[in-house]
């Protein structure tokens, strides 16, 4: 028997796995590229680029492979629409959403004839999404890492969606290795998305000191924080995130407007690029829950052997 493959609208991916779009600049050219090679689904980070730095990496993402490369991007973010028509421009092959809800996507979608494939954590959203026309839907649960859409747990949430639409259910949140990904289509997922382990891959846009950080992380050192997107999320514990425990004043005058709306609580963007640069101590780094998990950086030919090698495993071959 084959890897099963995960196809959305005319895409074919060979290996049923989509590679989490981590933001701010974990995921791009270099990583979407590969996954992609390796015959996934590759995807470059939009939220916090520039229109301008969005072009440049889907241009040499595509120099790298001629794989399945889609596009991330927040429909917090204020520049959504001008990310999202470029990289239309760019002919990307697919855009995933989440951070908020857009119809409007669904329309430019249509357009330009690139598949949309929002985020949902319920069964009426993913109803809707279907009705609006996407491709697929990735369902995301509370072991997620970043921005958090519901708090429930993935495992609750994937049959109702699988039960609920005839479109691909994409599965995210907690997974790390093939075993995980074999059990979740053994589920009747239709693919995987996983971030924290390619975040934790040789190919990611994460310096060195974070991925240690990431390492050395244990479930103990798993927080939730309130985002100034106004959604929790999930990352590792730091100075920074004490502070904010501390109710330590974080507000800042210097501002990217970066968000539609921004509750103000701390700078984001400032956060991640810091901990996306070593600065592990001022930065925030955002986690899925089984991170500790994890125990070495690889690359992502190796978790893809990886992958492979756990559905076949449960496939009994």
């Amino acid at each position: 028997m084959k890897i099963p493959e995960l196809r959305i609208a005319n895409l074919v991916a060979k290996i049923p796995v989509i590679q989490g779009g981590m933001a701010v600049r974990i995921s791009m050219a270099p990583l979407a590229a590969a996954v992609a090679e390796e015959g996934g689904i590759g995807i470059i980070a939009g939220s916090g680029l520039s229109v301008e730095e969005l072009i440049a990496e889907i241009r040499e993402a595509r120099r790298r492979t001629k794989g399945i490369i889609g596009v991330n991007i927040m429909f917090a973010v204020r520049e959504f629409a001008q990310l999202v028509h470029a990289a239309f421009d760019e002919k990307i092959d697919l855009l995933i959403s989440g951070a908020g809800f857009s119809r409007d996507m669904f329309t430019w979608g249509k357009e330009k004839g690139i598949p949309i494939v929002p985020i949902v954590a319920s069964a009426k959203l993913a109803r809707l999404s279907e009705k609006l026309g996407a491709a697929a839907v990735i369902v995301e649960g509370l072991e997620a890492g970043g921005h958090l859409g519901t708090d429930r747990s993935i495992h609750d949430i994937l049959p109702e969606i699988i039960a609920a639409v005839s479109i691909p259910v994409i599965a995210a949140g907690g997974f790390v290795n093939g075993e995980d990904v074999a059990r979740t289509l053994k589920l009747g997922a239709d693919g995987v998305q996983m971030g924290t382990r390619f975040a934790l891959s040789e190919e990611s846009g994460a310096a060195l000191p974070w991925k240690e950080a990431m390492l050395k992380a244990t479930e103990e050192d798993i927080v939730i924080i309130h985002s100034p997107v106004g959604l929790p999320g999930r990352g590792i514990r730091s100075p920074f995130t004490q502070a904010l425990e501390d109710n330590v004043d974080l507000t800042t005058t210097e501002c990217f407007g970066c968000l539609k709306q921004c509750e103000g609580n701390f700078c984001i963007m400032s956060r991640l690029i810091k901990a996306q640069e070593g600065d592990i101590e001022e930065g925030l780094i955002f986690s899925g829950s089984n991170v500790h998990k994890i125990n070495e950086i690889l690359s992502v030919h190796q978790i893809f052997e990886d992958i492979r090698t756990g559905i076949l495993s449960e496939k009994g071959e």
